[in-house]
């Protein structure tokens, strides 16, 4: 086993901070200590993979590397007993794809602790479709409802709406039954984000109109926030007193610069939320909700299938913005 070649992503840093990619060979040998080697299906793209595929260093410093934050498929070995040969299996998060090689090649070697039985009602690909975006998008969701954010209140926000965790964070709220403004800066996507169940959607643009000012009209009962920076802090600003405001991303900046106005005056809540490090137990109700009564029947409809051969373009297109939903990569077909 130790000698078995299998087909990866390879990213290799060739002169200082340049780095090229190719499609190659690896060896199970090549892949770090664990106790679970899982053969790997299906993965998706992320921002995340993304970066690291260029050698961002604040995702991955070791090299030659596979990215792949995301893997579905089936147990290969396990040496502590924590899952069965054949087993269908999910692994999302931790370190996963950053310095440990990850989903895009076809086999992976992890620790057993963070992999996830493939709850019944998913496929394997199906769990890629929703895979860390669709994670983060549904502990968003989990974390709007448990600060008292109800269907009943008003409109929910959700920013970046047409990548990847925004897209499900919209089909997510409208199948629990909340009103949804799909902010995006995007607006030739209006009918996509409609058909995921947007009730309105607002460009970009809009909603940062006269965010300079310490606060805005009261619109939201709640916001999913994916982009960050100046947006997330319009989304403060403007939501109504007692709302609260899910932050997963920082696309559009890691800085907030704003006032304390929104949070001591209004009493808004500002909600992190963290997809790499969640522990085991929420990690495990959050996939068995998306597998049952959160389950997106129309989840395809925001899916664009690759190869590892088709990752190079994927990869490019989200450097510049221009990803619309989910890409999964079909690694059973490689």
């Amino acid at each position: 086993m130790k000698t078995s070649r299998f087909k990866a992503l390879i990213v290799e840093e060739i002169a200082p901070k340049q780095f090229s990619r190719r499609v190659g060979e690896r060896t199970i040998g090549d892949l770090p200590s664990g106790e679970l080697l899982i053969r790997v299906s299906w993965s998706s793209l992320n921002y995340k993979d993304a970066l690291s595929a260029t050698g961002n260093p604040g995702v991955t410093r070791n090299f030659p590397h596979t990215p792949g934050i995301d893997a579905a498929g089936t147990v290969a070995a396990c040496s502590d007993g924590s899952f069965n040969i054949g087993q269908q299996v999910l692994a999302t998060g931790y370190d996963l794809g950053m310095n440990t090689s990850g989903g895009f090649g076809q086999y992976i070697r992890v620790p057993s602790a963070w992999a996830v039985p493939l709850p019944d009602g998913l496929t394997l690909k199906e769990s890629m479709m929703l895979g860390t975006a669709g994670f983060t998008a549904a502990l968003s969701v989990l974390k709007l409802a448990a600060g008292g954010v109800m269907p009943e209140q008003g409109e929910i926000l959700v920013t970046g709406a047409s990548g990847g965790v925004g897209s499900i964070a919209v089909a997510l709220l409208a199948k629990a039954g909340y009103r949804v403004t799909a902010s995006t800066g995007k607006i030739a996507e209006e009918a996509f984000l409609r058909g995921l169940g947007a009730t309105e959607v607002m460009q970009r643009d809009e909603l940062l109109q006269g965010a300079e000012r310490p606060m805005l009209k009261e619109r939201w009962a709640g916001v999913v926030d994916v982009v960050g920076g100046e947006t997330l802090a319009a989304a403060i600003k403007s939501t109504r007193y007692g709302g609260s405001v899910t932050c997963c991303g920082l696309v559009g900046s890691a800085d907030l610069n704003m006032n304390v106005f929104p949070f001591i005056l209004r009493g808004v809540s500002l909600l992190g939320i963290d997809s790499v490090q969640c522990p085991m137990e929420p990690r495990r109700k959050v996939w068995q909700k998306l597998a049952t009564e959160w389950k997106l029947e129309n989840l395809g409809d925001a899916v664009h299938e690759i190869t590892l051969e088709g990752l190079e373009p994927a990869i490019q297109a989200m450097l510049r913005g221009e990803s619309k939903g989910r890409t999964v990569v079909n690694l059973a077909s490689t």
